[in-house]
Parts: C-alpha cells; structure tokens; sequence
C-alpha cells in the first residue's frame, strides 16, 4: 500500500480517487443489454447468462426440489450461525417502524401520514466470487417486515446451473417468493422490464460491480427505483497508536478481499502506526486463499498520515467511506463530527465483519461517495410515506380564503373555483 504524507487539500482529489470505471466507459454495454432484453424477453436473459456465466438453462427459476436439495446441502453449524445473525437483524430492523403521525393543523383540518409497503421487490444477490447469503439476509428481512407482497430474487448461476445453497436456504427462512438463476446486468433488466419468467418489480435493491451499479441507474430511466448506487466495496479506518495494528490491518484486507476494485484506506496521525500496519498486511495477506483478489486491491488502496484530527476528519468527510472504523483515543470527536459514511464502527473490537454479518445493523450501503446523500438500507428503504387529509366544513372555511388568493396570484383559476365553489355552497345552508 502507497504511504501519503500530509497530503495538502489541493491534492485530496486525486489522492482519494476511487478506482472505477467512469460510468461512461461501460454505460453503452448496458444500454445495449438492456434494450435486447426488453425486446426479447426471457431470450435475450439466456443469451447473456450464457455468454457471461458460461451456463444454457432451459429454466431461470429456481424449483421445489432444487430448494429442499439446498436445506440438506448447509451444515447444522451454519445454519445456527444464520439463525443467530437473523435474530439480530430482525430485532434491529423491527425497532425502526414507525407509528401512524397525525395532526390537526387547524381547527377542521386534519392531516396523517402512513407507511405502505412497496408491492413488488426486486433483491440482487451477488455470486461471483463469493456467494452473499449475508445479503439475503439484509435485503429480505426488510422486506418481509414492510410487508412486501412480491419479493424476488437473482442470483448468478455456477457453472453447473446451481444457486449456492447458503443462498437459497436464507431465501427461503426469510420469506423470498421467487428466486432465479440470473446474474449481472441481464438480472436487473428482467427486473426492470419483467419477461415470462421473470416479473417486474418496482424497486431494486442490492450490492453488485460495477456493471450492475450502472444497470441499476440505467433502472431508473425506466420508473424502478433502487435503493443507492451501491457498487465495489470500501473501506476508511481512521487510528491513532491507541489501535492495534493487527485488528486495523485484518479490517482492511476483509474489505480488499471483496473484489480487485475495493479500495481500502486507512487514515492516521501517527506514522508509527501506518509503518506497523503496513507491515501486517504484508504478513496476514499472503495466508489469505483469496491473497490474489486482495494484493490487487491493495495496489490502489493508501495509508494516510496527516497531522491532527480535525484534518483528518475532515478528509474523511470528503472521501465520504461506505464503511468506517474509529479507532482513536478521542473517539467521540470523530462520532460527533462524520458528516458523510455508510456504516461507522467504534473502536478496537468492532471490526467491520460484524455489521457484514450478525450485529444486527444492514450492510448494504453507498459506496463511490454517494453516503453524501444517501443512506444505507433500512426499514423504510421498502415503505412508501403516504399522506393524507380530512377537512371539515369549518376547517374549509379556515383556510379556503388563503388557498383561493393563493391560487389566483398563481392564475390559477379552476384551483381556486374547487374551494370557492365549496365556500359558497354552505352560505345557503
């Protein structure tokens, strides 16, 4: 990893430049599927299944037998493990509902807002190079707890036509109703368009490349919603010489094994430190089974010293990380003062692995800066607030004379005949 000494703030651009693609770059090959899917339907999905999984499927949609198979197939120790961390998600997730709000606004005039559940739910599973089950978990209990009636489920298939049976089992314990065998960007175009095999949702959730992030976006254009762009995944530890330099560098490489395109940072006020842990990424990473995936993600990846907290805050909350880990000796100025992350984790034993798996917080977060503006998936992420509002005869007469100048100062007339009309109907009463 780079060493960057006391980079001044002209240079923050390019010193915390993400290692993506520009969406440029790889918007025509999306476009392109995209328009071949809604034309050809579920002819078009085999094609690039094919193509990019290296699988011909007769069916996408995953069956009865297949499922029980997948019950059989994951050990009783996994299943306790999935069962606990679900417990916990559950239980986070639960305490996030929120009551009917209402209030009278005036005398006669009485306003609500309610949640409703989003109908239809499209959930998007990486396989790849590691199987998600975990994400299953964050996306479906969610789901299931706002009351979507429809979730669906993509997930790419290995080269023997398969789901991964971790994937299907937490599907099916947290109440998936459809899971199919499609992967990438073909997955979230069935789900925009809907073909034969595959229906239409109306929002998409769910972490992906690259390539999946800019289907997601190319979604939109077609009236789906998505949670965020979500694409590679990062990682910002800010420490001090109050950090063990083993803990810091283990977080570090279970980000960098994600993918060749995570970026991992770690951000300090000591140098000391930042030689030390240099050093442990050096020992831990060449034991790692996926060391090739994470050395890559390493070369693009820095280690940061600047020279006071205050600067190296506020660099964080320029670079605005999916993931942070505080591990400084003045935490709480670091927790009162993050403006712009995903997910923040504090001090030395919370490593970043527990909010991936069974802490009970969600893992699917913004990355590429956009925890600017947006916010991880929660509860509300699949609930829609719905207003609403009853006036009485003496509530339109308490406010109707302002709407009728309000809206004849827009000219707009026929807006203000609606409440005159009304107002000179109970004259004659």
């Amino acid at each position: 990893m780079k060493i960057v000494n006391n980079p001044p703030k002209e240079s923050w651009k390019d010193v915390l430049q993400r290692p993506t693609q520009t969406i440029e770059d790889i918007e025509a090959i999306v476009s392109e599927i995209f328009k071949e899917i809604e034309q050809k339907g579920d002819i078009a999905v085999a094609k690039y299944t094919s193509f990019f999984d290296g699988i011909s499927l007769e069916k996408t949609r995953v069956n009865e037998d297949e499922s029980t198979k997948a019950l059989n197939e994951v050990s009783n120790e996994l299943k306790e493990s999935i069962l606990l961390a679900k417990s916990n998600i559950e239980k986070f997730h639960q305490a996030q509902k929120t009551e009917k709000i209402t209030v009278e606004t005036t005398d006669g005039v009485c306003c609500w807002q309610e949640k409703r559940a989003i109908q239809k739910v499209g959930l998007y599973i990486p396989g790849g190079t590691a199987p998600l089950f975990s994400t299953v978990l964050m996306l479906a209990i969610p789901a299931r707890l706002a009351g979507c009636k429809e979730i669906v489920l993509c997930s790419p298939p290995d080269k023997q036509g398969n789901i991964h049976p971790a994937i299907l089992y937490t599907a099916q314990l947290c109440g998936v109703t459809k899971i199919y065998k499609i992967g990438g960007i073909q997955a979230i175009a069935a789900m925009t368009f809907g073909t034969k095999e595959v229906p239409k949702v109306s929002k998409i959730f769910g972490p992906g490349n690259q390539f999946v992030t800019v289907a997601k976006q190319l979604a939109t254009k077609y009236g789906v919603a998505i949670d965020m762009p979500a694409g590679p995944s990062e990682l910002l530890v800010v420490a001090d010489d109050s950090a063990d330099a083993s803990f810091v560098a283990s977080d570090l490489l279970s980000q960098a094994e994600h993918g060749t395109d995570s970026q991992v940072i770690l951000v300090s006020t000591s140098l000391d430190l930042i030689h030390k842990v240099k050093n442990e990424i050096v020992k831990q990473v060449s034991k790692l089974p996926r060391k090739e995936i994470a050395t890559k993600a390493i070369e693009h990846s820095k280690l940061i010293f600047v020279d006071s907290n205050k600067g190296a805050l506020e660099l964080i909350n320029e670079y605005g990380p999916e993931h942070f880990i505080i591990c400084m000796e003045n935490e709480d100025f670091f927790i009162d003062g993050i403006m712009n992350a995903g997910s923040v984790f504090i001090g030395n034993y919370t490593p970043e692995s527990a909010g991936d798996y069974a802490s009970g917080t969600n893992h699917t977060l913004p990355t590429n800066g956009f925890s600017k503006a947006y916010s991880g998936v929660n509860l509300d992420s699949f609930l829609k607030s719905m207003t609403f509002q009853k006036i009485t005869k003496k509530g339109l007469q308490n406010i109707g004379p302002a709407i009728e100048i309000m809206a004849a100062t827009e000219g707009l007339q026929a807006h203000k005949n609606a409440v005159s009309l009304r107002l000179n109907s109970m004259k004659y009463e």
